[in-house]
């Protein structure tokens, strides 16, 4: 099979040009030639050649042009060009070999041939000939665009070897199966099953980094439901695993939350592909296995998981390796008030309504789109119903805020101002007295406004005996 009408990139010829002056067989390989035959559009490309890497790499960028700089890692043996939007990687054709204990390979120089076989998929171990005697052949050992047609991802050598060598590659298939919507083929997954432990000798970042990848995929839930299956999840995420699984007492039972969190996950998905919103749909409900508790009148019952999770999710995110910033703040943010709209779905008024965008700001909308997905009911009339009455919820936020401005509020006055008018010390009293003023503007006794705040001020300073 010859592909030289797809590659329409000048910076390929260019390349098999130079590798044609060096006398080096020069491919180009992987997830690039895998999305050119998939029409997905990649910007990092990486070449094959038997021969020096970085040899190839320094010429290359000579041919490019003068301002062309090479990144070269000499312990890694590979060289890296940047071209505009291009991200282009070289190294020498290899073999390799690994330690029980270790997923870093011991690498000597290789063929091709050896250089595909310790590629981690079929699709990822396909080649192109940039040579000019056979430019755009395909070079396909594995059939692995056979594998694409059928929508499989399978290992090129035994998958048992495979994930044992370098058990990241695990999560990698996982990974490619939810982004490309492809299956498993069945001894690789059954090697995955069998092998799942060894994904502890990987460090935490880069698991975390293939899950990010899967919680971003088109519909996520695919991805967690091989991850849960394969034992993979339970590996990293325990808390998510004991999520799984309906407890009855008598004819009372309470639903799947792990399966209830996937259907919102996709939901979020649906209308969203903010990653951290995605995490929050993943962890609004995480502390219910925490707060389960049965009630003989109002059955199971989880009062407060939405505290005890909003506090669970620090320590979640720096175990997983993930960013401890305002975004994990954000995540927690929306965990902790993700069942603060329902009630308003029932009784809307001004004073909620305040109070939620309050304490809300501008994650408002993110915690809106969360609710949404949260209804996940069977029953088309109750989700109907639900969805009719967040949008009354949702006006009615419009209307409030652009009456009031009550988003990210700041105090009409501020302590300083207050110990100054009265000259007060810094003290219990001050904090008391910008909360009867948060409340009352809260409440909608007076406007956020400074007029109003100032004389609401003076008659409580009146009260305290402050004048």
């Amino acid at each position: 099979m010859n592909l030289a009408s797809s590659l329409q990139h000048d910076v390929l010829k260019k390349i098999g040009r130079v590798a044609d002056a060096l006398q080096l067989e020069t491919y180009v390989v992987g997830g690039y030639v895998r999305d050119l035959i998939l029409n997905r559009p990649s910007k990092d490309i990486d070449f094959v050649c038997v021969g020096s890497g970085i040899e190839l790499a320094q010429k290359v960028a000579t041919a490019l042009g003068p301002d062309i700089h090479v990144t070269i890692f000499k312990s890694f043996g590979t060289a890296q060009i940047v071209y505009g939007d291009l991200e282009l990687e070289f190294v020498g054709a290899r073999k390799e070999s690994y330690r029980h204990d270790s997923r870093k390979p011991i690498v000597e120089n290789g063929t091709l041939e050896d250089d595909q076989k310790r590629r981690d998929f079929t699709i990822n171990a396909l080649a192109i000939s940039l040579n000019k005697k056979n430019y755009g052949d395909l070079i396909d050992p594995f059939n692995g665009h056979e594998d694409m047609k059928k929508k499989i991802i399978r290992t090129p050598l035994d998958p048992a070897i495979t994930f044992s060598d370098d058990p990241l590659r695990m999560m990698r298939a996982v990974r490619f199966a939810s982004q490309l919507n492809y299956d498993i083929e069945a001894d690789a997954f059954q090697a995955i099953i069998n092998q799942a432990e060894r994904l502890q000798i990987v460090s935490q970042e880069r698991i975390t980094d293939e899950l990010n990848k899967i919680i971003l995929s088109t519909v996520p839930s695919y991805g967690f439901k091989l991850l849960f299956h394969s034992g993979l999840l339970k590996q990293f995420f325990p808390e998510l695993v004991a999520l799984h699984g309906v407890e009855y007492i008598g004819n009372k039972a309470h639903k799947d939350n792990f399966f209830h969190t996937l259907q919102v996950l996709d939901n979020v998905a649906k209308v969203s592909s903010d990653l951290w919103l995605r995490w929050a749909a993943i962890l609004h409900d995480i502390a219910k296995p925490a707060t389960k508790r049965y009630d003989k009148i109002h059955g199971w019952t989880f009062h407060g998981h939405e505290d005890r999770g909003a506090r669970m999710t620090p320590s979640i995110f720096k175990r997983l390796k993930l960013p401890l910033n305002d975004r994990m703040e954000f995540v927690q943010k929306l965990v902790r008030l993700h069942l603060r709209p329902i009630p308003l779905s029932k009784e809307v008024t001004d004073a909620a309504i305040r109070r939620l965008l309050f304490d809300a700001g501008d994650d408002i909308d993110a915690l809106m789109k969360l609710c949404r997905a949260d209804i996940t009911s069977k029953n088309y009339d109750k989700v109907s119903r639900f969805l009719k009455n967040f949008d009354v919820v949702e006006q009615k936020i419009a209307e409030v805020e652009a009456k009031d401005h009550i988003r990210n509020f700041q105090p009409p006055i501020t302590g300083d101002e207050i110990m100054s008018l009265y000259k007060i010390p810094p003290g219990r009293i001050i904090g008391e007295i910008k909360e009867q003023i948060k409340e009352a503007i809260l409440e909608g006794e007076i406007k956020n406004d400074r007029e109003e705040a100032m004389q609401l001020l003076k008659r409580i300073a009146k009260e305290k005996g402050l004048e």
